[in-house]
């Protein structure tokens, strides 16, 4: 088993170690390589690994809290949007970095910062996670930046690495795309993605010929 430098260098962040155990012994070697998602949470397995030496782990809910310091690191995601106050056991995680070459992302993890009024986030790390969170509008637009930028300025104790800050930012793109009521839309499948001005009049242009057409014959 293989550990890239973006994942070497989210495991030396400020984690537990039994944390690092986790990830290392327990959901990495789950993970499909291809897709970089893993088999479904088991907490009874997961248990007895963090418990092979001495009895520390009882609760599931003490699994959840090392799962949340990986997330805190970006080192795993979930497939699909989940409660963290509620049980994990049973869901699936998606591992970002093991899919990403050797160095791509390794320096956004060590740029850690504020949010600030010009803050923007890396489109190619945008396109790469919001692809993998299965996320098919991505474009975002100033409004959507500006509401997210606002909501953190508002909290200026929190500070995230770059890597960080723009999957957080992804995240707030799936909850937006997969609202009710989003404005000037067109679903596809549970998602709901700008609607695109070209493809409107392409539409209304088939209406107008099939319209026209009727009438000359």
């Amino acid at each position: 088993m293989q550990f890239n430098q973006a994942e070497q260098t989210a495991l030396l962040q400020a984690l537990s170690n039994d944390a690092r155990t986790l990830y290392i012994l327990g959901i990495k070697p789950t993970v499909n390589e291809s897709t970089g998602t893993t088999t479904p949470l088991n907490y009874k397995s997961l248990l007895s690994l963090l418990n092979a030496k001495e009895e520390k782990f009882t609760l599931g809910r003490q699994v959840n809290s090392l799962i949340k310091e990986l997330l805190s690191v970006g080192l795993v995601n979930f497939q699909s949007e989940v409660e963290l106050n509620h049980s994990f056991n049973g869901k699936t995680l998606a591992l970002p970095l093991t899919t990403m070459k050797v160095d791509e992302y390794s320096k956004l993890h060590l740029n850690w910062h504020k949010m600030h009024l010009d803050w923007l986030p890396n489109q190619k790390l945008l396109g790469d996670l919001a692809k993998l969170l299965g996320i098919i509008d991505y474009d975002y637009n100033s409004s959507e930046l500006g509401d997210f930028i606002a909501y953190w300025l508002g909290r200026p104790e929190s500070q995230f690495s770059e890597y960080q800050w723009t999957q957080k930012f992804v995240f707030n793109l799936k909850k937006i795309r997969l609202a009710h009521g989003f404005k000037n839309v067109q679903k596809v499948g549970q998602q709901v993605v700008q609607t695109k001005a070209g493809i409107l009049a392409d539409d209304n242009a088939k209406n107008l010929v099939a319209k026209y057409s009727k009438t000359k014959t």
